[in-house]
């Protein structure tokens, strides 16, 4: 037999510890959930990146139908230009699959737009155009640019694991091609092999800044020499 009053304080008491438990539980969701690991500030390996720079083609396109309409009114004969683009590099082993220790293996995803230095030539559209409708020679200056996209899939070697500065390697990588004109057959895309090394630093926690060098050897699937090569910095960010 329990007096009333005494069930009334054992009730207080029960319902105050459940109220508390109930507060360090919410503390304690709310504390796990505010402390970041480590994985999540400093990344855990893969990377986006942004990059930029100089290119420059073994071989311009001058000459050509779509390019400059065989060199009527000015050549179109640009080498030197620039890109920017854009990737991810996504970690498949961290010891070359067991082979050998600090060094990284990791797949690059990239996507890159080629501008090369064009110039004010005759347009051909314009000049059959003008040829078909009004049955008269006539030519039809116009900036023509020269531009190329290249989507690349490569493995990239990266050694010195655990340090700021990280040289890497793309012993080979694969590439896809789209020029822009077209060929004098109208073809416009290609396929080809990629070779590069650089090197980054890790400036501050998941930011890197780097630098890479590569050389893009093609198939001339197009019937023209696409063959380039590149430099230029990159931005990187871990996670």
């Amino acid at each position: 037999y329990i007096k009333e009053g005494t069930m009334m304080r054992v009730r207080r008491v029960v319902r105050n510890i459940g109220m508390w438990g109930a507060a360090l539980a919410i503390a304690a969701v709310f504390g796990v959930a505010c402390v970041q690991p480590a994985s999540a500030e400093e990344g855990t390996g893969n990377m986006v990146f942004f990059k930029g720079g100089f290119m420059n083609l073994n071989q311009d396109r001058s000459g050509q139908i779509f390019t400059d309409t065989a060199g009527i009114a000015g050549a179109n004969g640009g080498n030197a230009g620039w890109y920017a683009g854009a990737g991810l590099d996504l970690v498949m082993s961290k010891d070359v699959w067991g082979g050998m220790d600090k060094t990284w293996v990791v797949g690059e995803i990239g996507l890159q737009f080629n501008s090369i230095n064009s110039n004010r030539v005759n347009n051909a559209a314009g000049s059959i155009a003008t040829r078909t409708l009004t049955d008269t020679l006539a030519t039809d200056p116009q900036k023509v640019q020269l531009t190329m996209v290249t989507i690349d899939v490569a493995p990239k070697i990266k050694f010195m694991e655990g340090s700021a500065f990280r040289p890497w390697v793309i012993p080979i990588g694969l590439d896809i091609h789209v020029i822009s004109p077209p060929s004098n057959r109208t073809q416009y895309l290609d396929l080809g092999v990629q070779f590069g090394g650089g090197f980054e630093y890790a400036v501050w926690k998941a930011f890197k800044v780097g630098v890479d060098a590569r050389y893009h050897l093609t198939a001339r699937l197009t019937n023209t020499n696409n063959d380039y090569f590149q430099v230029g910095p990159y931005i990187g960010i871990s996670f």
